[in-house]
């Protein structure tokens, strides 16, 4: 039953993500940000597993960013979650590193950092029981807007 229930909670989480993938497309990426969207892959070095990754990340009202992760594991299971992150600039892209609970079933609470230009994003993650690195860059399909 609880099997059934996570299944659930993973397919309904995936329809939002996807709703909000393809909204975040008509977004315009600026030079000034590193908000929109993401795609690539996760690799643990604990273990070896990977798999695709996409992400829409977003300013917030306070000047940080949300990071909306969409993970495959497994090549099948899809699992979606937000990670809050203090981001500063540096070196002609973004530093950054924030940390959120995905759950004990999911590992616990997961930390992040790393750095992120105009066409890349990497990080690295780390939690009691794994750790490894996230690596996108923007889709083909969104194009950089040019600095005014």
């Amino acid at each position: 039953m609880a099997v059934a229930g996570i299944l659930i909670l993973s397919v309904t989480g995936c329809s939002s993500f996807n709703r909000a993938w393809r909204s975040a497309e008509k977004i315009p990426v600026t030079p000034d940000s590193m908000a929109g969207r993401w795609q690539g892959h996760w690799s643990s070095d604990a273990n070896g597993h990977s798999g695709k990754l996409l992400c829409i990340v977003s300013r917030q009202n306070d000047g940080d960013y949300a990071a909306r992760f969409r993970a495959t594991y497994m090549k099948i299971l899809k699992f979606s979650y937000t990670v809050p992150l203090k981001v500063e600039p540096q070196d002609g892209g973004w530093h950054f590193h924030g940390e959120e609970n995905l759950g004990s079933l999911a590992g616990g609470v997961y930390q992040y950092e790393g750095k992120a230009t105009l066409t890349n994003f990497n990080s690295t993650y780390r939690s009691t029981y794994d750790h490894g690195v996230f690596e996108m860059e923007r889709p083909a399909t969104q194009p950089i807007q040019p600095e005014k």
